[in-house]
């Protein structure tokens, strides 16, 4: 059975690289799809090319931290299609490198704004939706292998990326049982032009730690360039989707990277506390009523 065979897919930052990806390879595989785009005349584009190639596409620009500009575009989707969202791709990202100490707050009100604040607008806006429609379904968030160690010159977007992970971790405990899958995925470099994503930042960009020199985005778009296949990247969550994994970080060359940064916190985490040998039981046992009490309230809030 094709799980994803007519469900309509609402994709973040699909006019171009991994979002138009993923609109490809969900598009073929049957699903009915949203194009989501902060850039209109690429949003026409990209509704045209899966429109040739027999995919079912509309297209609506969209600022992924505007939240009344979301609800908008969640209505005018489903009233499109005549169905409700079922598949969510949190894709829309941007970048910007400079080294940690000079960055400044517009820095990080953008990068995190976009990087986080997008995905946690999405989750927000459509999980109640596809809770109510009974229909089941997946949300998919793009982080990033530096959302899993800190880096010299992307402190907002590593930042932003590891807070991703852990949202769509903790997301992951509670919305299978409501028949919705989770996954999260940590991609390295990918062929796109996120390399340039500063002409997209609004204002004009002046306050900032941001490196956008020639040479700099020069060299940063020929690692771009060498990047993983967009379609290939969405074939590789495709199958983690279908398999129900949480974590797709489909590059082998990261894995020595990860074993190091884990094997790390590990050895930083004590077997025994010298310092106080029994705390740990007692914390653990209060922690275990804790953690009963709080799946009995389920998802149930104090209003």
């Amino acid at each position: 059975m094709n799980p994803f065979a007519g469900r309509v897919a609402f994709i973040t930052g699909a006019a171009s690289g991994a979002g138009f990806g993923q609109a490809v390879v969900f598009g073929r595989a049957g699903a009915r799809i949203v194009v989501a785009d902060v850039r209109e005349a690429a949003v026409e584009e990209a509704v045209d090319r899966l429109r040739a190639q027999g995919i079912e596409a509309w297209g609506i620009p969209l600022d992924v931290t505007d939240r009344v500009a979301y609800a908008a575009a969640a209505d005018a989707a489903e009233s499109h299609f005549g169905d409700p969202v079922t598949l969510l791709f949190n894709t829309a990202g941007v970048n910007g490198f400079g080294s940690a100490e000079t960055l400044t707050f517009a820095d990080y009100d953008w990068l995190l704004g976009v990087n986080l604040g997008g995905v946690v607008n999405g989750m927000v806006t459509f999980v109640p939706r596809m809770i109510e429609a009974g229909r089941g379904g997946h949300v998919a968030s793009v982080a990033s292998v530096g959302g899993l160690e800190g880096g010299l010159m992307t402190a907002p977007y590593s930042a932003a990326k590891a807070g991703v992970i852990s949202l769509m971790e903790s997301y992951a405990k509670v919305l299978p049982r409501h028949g919705i899958g989770v996954t999260v995925l940590c991609p390295a470099n990918i062929r796109s032009n996120i390399a340039t994503s500063h002409d997209l930042r609004p204002g004009d960009g002046g306050d900032t730690g941001i490196r956008t020199d020639e040479q700099f985005v020069s060299a940063l778009t020929e690692v771009h360039r060498h990047g993983m296949e967009p379609e290939t990247l969405a074939l590789h969550l495709k199958h983690a989707m279908e398999a129900g994994e949480l974590y797709a970080i489909p590059y082998p060359e990261v894995r020595e990277d990860l074993e190091r940064k884990f094997g790390s916190v590990l050895d930083a985490v004590p077997v025994v506390d010298p310092l106080a040998p029994g705390g740990s039981e007692a914390r653990t046992e209060a922690l275990r009523q804790f953690r009963r009490v709080a799946a009995e309230g389920g998802g149930r809030s104090s209003k």
